[in-house]
């Protein structure tokens, strides 16, 4: 049964989690905005998703460039989840895991490190 939130509660989970992201690793992201909606209009069960060009792929074109998209989708995170602490979990999963493509690690690394 999917757990029912308000946005402001959802959005705080998402800053936290973005919190959890070890300083160093902070830092050194660069270009992103971070973003809640309620799902993706093409894949409703998508739970995040990056858009950009990751750190690695970076060259001098990108001087002046749009910032990079974080999104991450209320409405899907929360269908998946029966508790408040699922939706914790969850929502630190996913954020990790879209920064993580920021950084240039694909989803195959990111199941071996255990944040698929």
């Amino acid at each position: 049964m999917a757990v029912r939130m308000s946005p402001q509660r959802f959005e705080e989970l998402v800053s936290d989690a973005l919190d959890e992201i070890p300083v160093e690793l902070a830092k050194a992201i660069d270009n992103v905005v971070v973003l809640v909606e309620a799902r993706h209009p093409d894949e409703p069960d998508l739970l995040g998703l990056y858009e950009g060009i990751a750190l690695t792929e970076r060259d001098t074109t990108y001087f002046g460039s749009l910032p990079d998209t974080i999104t991450i989708y209320r409405d899907a995170l929360l269908d998946v989840c029966d508790s408040e602490a699922d939706v914790v979990d969850e929502v630190t999963v996913t954020v990790i895991h879209e920064v993580a493509h920021h950084f240039g690690i694909d989803d195959e690394r990111l199941h071996e490190l255990g944040w698929a």
